[in-house]
């Protein structure tokens, strides 16, 4: 099984990377193969609102990081997207990135739909300053709809909060969490090689 992280926030070592990589680590420790991207490592530019990816077959025109990405979701079984909430909403990060799937994947009610769209699996891990896990409900649920729309399944919503009252680091059960949600989405292999 292939799980990918993208750390959709330019801090290149913050609390959205420490809450990817622990959802990996977990996976990683019942068998997964895991990789990430940091948009912080990465020159991804928003999508032009061009349409030339649906005019042929010849998917996004821009030429930038995005396709290392497009390349990798080939292969990839579950996406983790780490999204820090600011300003109420994903970073502008985890925005370009959703708007740069258009490229590859259409709603259903699209003339673009394409039936044989290999339907993803996503886990919307979301992390904020706030305590309430409640504040943002409305956003998050959106945002979910929004993935289901785009035929992905969705398959975890972590919601990390009360990111300002302390270190990260130092919240030894959120790290346990992170690991065993990570873990909970390995599916163990039905036909293991002899």
């Amino acid at each position: 099984m292939n799980i990918m992280g993208i750390i959709a926030s330019q801090q290149r070592e913050g609390n959205t990377a420490f809450i990817v990589n622990k959802l990996l680590e977990g996976a990683r420790e019942n068998g997964a193969q895991t990789q990430s991207f940091r948009f912080s490592d990465l020159d991804i530019k928003p999508c032009r609102g061009c349409w030339a990816c649906h005019k042929n077959d010849q998917g996004c025109v821009i030429k930038d990081d995005m396709q290392k990405i497009y390349n990798a979701m080939e292969y990839t079984d579950i996406i983790i997207l780490g999204l820090p909430i600011y300003m109420g909403q994903m970073s502008a990060q985890g925005k370009i990135f959703t708007d740069r799937l258009f490229a590859q994947r259409s709603p259903r009610f699209s003339p673009f739909f394409k039936d044989n769209a290999v339907k993803r699996q996503i886990v919307l891990s979301f992390n904020q300053g706030n305590p309430n896990a409640d504040l943002f409900k409305p956003y998050i649920d959106y945002t979910s709809q929004m993935f289901k729309t785009l035929e992905f399944e969705v398959k975890e919503i972590p919601v990390v909060t009360g990111l300002r009252s302390g270190s990260i680091y130092d919240r030894k059960d959120l790290c346990r969490d992170l690991k065993k949600i990570g873990s909970g989405l390995v599916v163990p292999d039905k036909n293991p090689a002899a």
